[in-house]
């Protein structure tokens, strides 16, 4: 088919590689403009327009899709279809009709729970034990749209958001190569609306650790927030990231280091920290950290 992709970040650049290996014709690729980032500042390209570049394909990256003159230029493409995949715009009508069998896009969730920004951390720090991707035909809604084509998966008790959302980038790979194929075949299903959820953005603010929560929903805050923004909490004045870990029993006040294999009382049971990370030092092992940080039995965070 001949198609245009629009994406930007990491999580896009597996289907994109899926499309192009499945043969179909990417007319153009779409992308967030390059951004300034590192020490210093420089402008870099988001990770799909490097690979896109890299697969010898045009590149477009308009700050808005708003304009007539945008939007002419996203018509006078001739794509049968549109894939979109966490491209970071919102596409305005005039886009969404102009690929003659419209817009596809792929949902790290199942639809219709956690429509909206963050289905990944949201899933992981709410104690869901299945997630998945949604093949959705897109509409002006948000994430509203009648559902192609869906792929579930379970949520492994030490899975973050970092690695079930490698498994989710391929699992999307796979579903929308085999959502092309089948396409003539594919019955929309209109979203019910029971069990609508919205993934709201990750406020920097959820990030600090509360130790007289429950150990259960400080290892799922944990994990949700791994690696980025990066549950936190204080040691000795400084700023700990804490960035892998697992609910174990035990006892104590919340907050108190209760061996040397840093496991932490909280306001019922504990968890036992994998991974951590102190500021501007690299992620650590808990093992590997200990060596050098050793926080010991009897300390509080």
């Amino acid at each position: 088919m001949k198609l245009v992709f629009m994406g930007t970040p990491d999580f896009s650049v597996p289907v994109l590689e899926a499309l192009v290996e499945a043969g179909h014709d990417v007319l153009c690729v779409y992308s967030q403009p390059p951004r300034p980032a590192g020490r210093g500042k420089k402008e870099r390209l988001s990770p799909v327009q490097a690979k896109a570049e890299a697969l010898g394909l045009p590149v477009r990256h308009p700050v808005s899709l708003k304009s007539s003159e945008a939007q002419a230029e996203f018509a006078a493409l001739g794509a049968e279809l549109a894939v979109v995949v966490a491209y970071g715009l919102l596409l305005p009508k005039p886009i969404l009709d102009a690929p003659e069998r419209g817009c596809l896009n792929i949902h790290a969730s199942l639809l219709p729970r956690w429509r909206g920004a963050a289905p990944i951390h949201r899933a992981i720090m709410a104690g869901d034990t299945r997630t998945g991707v949604c093949i959705m035909q897109m509409e002006e809604g948000l994430d509203t749209g009648p559902v192609l084509l869906r792929k579930e998966i379970a949520i492994a008790p030490e899975d973050t958001t970092g690695t079930l959302h490698d498994k989710l980038s391929q699992l999307g790979a796979g579903a929308i190569v085999e959502a092309l194929a089948a396409l003539d075949d594919l019955v929309p299903q209109p979203q019910p609306d029971d069990g609508v959820t919205y993934a709201a953005k990750i406020d920097k603010a959820e990030a600090r650790i509360d130790w007289t929560r429950p150990a259960a929903e400080v290892d799922r805050q944990i994990r949700g927030l791994s690696p980025f923004p990066g549950a936190w909490t204080e040691w000795q004045g400084a700023r700990l990231k804490l960035l892998a870990s697992r609910a174990e029993d035990g006892q104590g006040a919340p907050g108190d280091v209760l061996d040397d294999d840093l496991l932490i009382a909280c306001g019922a049971d504990a968890i036992r920290i994998t991974r951590l990370q102190r500021a501007g030092k690299g992620a650590q092992a808990a093992a590997e950290f200990q060596r050098g940080a050793a926080i010991t039995k009897g300390a509080r965070l």
